[in-house]
């Protein structure tokens, strides 16, 4: 909607993007005579003149510098994906529609067997690149904390389990950073079950894209009961499903680079 958009880009420079390659001067050669229409009865509208629509035109050319349509597309929308993101995080506006969807969403759930579980399939956005043009390192973490939330909803300790005072916390992490990841790559995410008993569980996440092996995340976890906020094995039905994906995953090749610590080899 026009909320989100302006926030980021102001009306002026939307109109100017609106106009594509004409810009602002495009703009104002369509839609420029429907302002003298009597929905615009409360505002002053000023005489679309030759000298008006070129000072305007020259304005916005100044305001977009070198950029293009297209450089500010990516840029329009890469803020925008921020935006709601933001918006999400504080439960506010579509933020909170977002939210909503959300829990209302029933994923698909994977059944246990020998083959590993895709838990996270997306877009790197250019607003997770840094000063080095590929993704940082935050954002690795990120991906991989994604796929481990996702993998809980599979096992059942899902948002619902969470209300009811349950959840996994994460005691140990490790990332390895094996390729570039550049904005707009598409990256796949599969999820091996190392160890899954009692309170502990033990996941390898590995980010692909295509074919090429981007990096990879181990992540060992605690059950833990939130009101006490001591550890506790965890409810039947989760604790069922993550040993029947433990025991499948059993039978598996030890994925290159589980177990390792900084600079030593596994």
């Amino acid at each position: 909607g026009p909320g989100l958009r302006w926030a980021q880009m102001g009306t002026m420079q939307t109109f100017h993007l609106a106009g594509g390659e004409g810009g602002m001067r495009a703009m104002l050669a369509m839609f420029g005579p429907c302002l003298k229409w009597p929905w615009t009865k409360l505002m002053d509208v000023p005489e679309l003149t030759d000298e008006f629509v070129e000072m305007v035109g020259d304005q916005c050319d100044v305001q977009s510098g070198d950029l293009g349509p297209r450089d500010l597309e990516k840029i329009r929308d890469d803020n925008l994906v921020g935006i709601i993101r933001a918006l999400k995080r504080s439960n506010w506006g579509s933020g909170a529609l977002l939210n909503a969807f959300d829990r209302a969403r029933k994923p698909d759930v994977a059944k246990p067997s020998a083959a590993l579980v895709e838990t996270q399939n997306r877009q790197v956005p250019q607003s997770w690149t840094d000063y080095n043009g590929h993704m940082n390192e935050a954002h690795y973490l990120e991906v991989f904390a994604a796929a481990t939330d996702r993998f809980m909803e599979i096992i059942g300790a899902d948002a619902a389990y969470i209300e009811g005072g349950n959840s996994y916390f994460t005691a140990e992490t490790h990332v390895r950073h094996l390729d570039e990841v550049h904005a707009g790559a598409q990256i796949n995410v599969q999820t091996q079950v190392i160890l899954g008993e009692g309170k502990k569980m033990q996941l390898f996440h590995q980010m692909f894209e295509g074919d090429r092996l981007l990096a990879t995340g181990e992540h060992m976890l605690l059950h833990v009961d939130l009101k006490t906020r001591a550890t506790s094995v965890p409810l039947g039905s989760v604790e069922d499903a993550l040993k029947a994906f433990a025991t499948a995953h059993a039978i598996l090749p030890r994925p290159d680079g589980a177990g390792r610590a900084i600079g030593a080899k596994a």
